[in-house]
């Protein structure tokens, strides 16, 4: 079982939240971290969080759901516009398909891709709405939210015998 670091966030400048301002929960530390996030950058106009509810149809029980988005965003570029982001927060191993492998159990595997399954049908019906309302969808895995513990992976060349 995980246990994921859950609370209330309390922003800086509340006026930039869309929404109820005292009611801003992070399911995840990485949501915390996103959340200060979009709360201290400047650039970042407006933004909310699980404000915006997208309908999807689960390809596993084959019912329609509502999927509550990580983030929105308002963005105001260098050229002076504003432009709206929707973003969901993930691991990158939650990215990427599921492979099988020989350690992992068969029901962990199926597991693995019944979630797989719904989030490609949540991420679909995402940038749908997005592309009905002028936005962008967008994935933030560690890469995006912890640059700073990114490694280059350099493979030392071959010595010549």
């Amino acid at each position: 079982m995980r246990h994921y670091e859950q609370g209330f966030f309390r922003p800086s400048n509340p006026k930039k939240y869309v929404g109820d301002v005292n009611n801003i929960v992070y399911r995840s530390g990485w949501e915390r971290v996103a959340f200060k996030f979009c709360d201290q950058e400047a650039s970042i106009v407006a933004w909310s969080s699980e404000e915006l509810v997208i309908p999807y149809m689960s390809p596993v029980d084959g019912k329609a759901h509502r999927y509550f988005t990580d983030l929105r965003l308002w963005v105001r570029g260098a050229d002076g516009k504003t432009k709206q982001f929707v973003i969901e927060i993930k691991p990158m191993d939650q990215v990427k398909k599921p492979r099988k492998t020989a350690k992992k159990k068969e029901s962990t595997y199926l597991a693995e891709c019944s979630t797989w399954f719904v989030n490609q049908a949540k991420w679909t019906a995402a940038k749908e709405w997005c592309k009905k309302n002028n936005a962008e969808f967008l994935i933030w895995t560690e890469k995006q939210l912890f640059p700073e513990q990114q490694t280059i992976k350099y493979k030392q060349p071959k010595k010549k015998a």
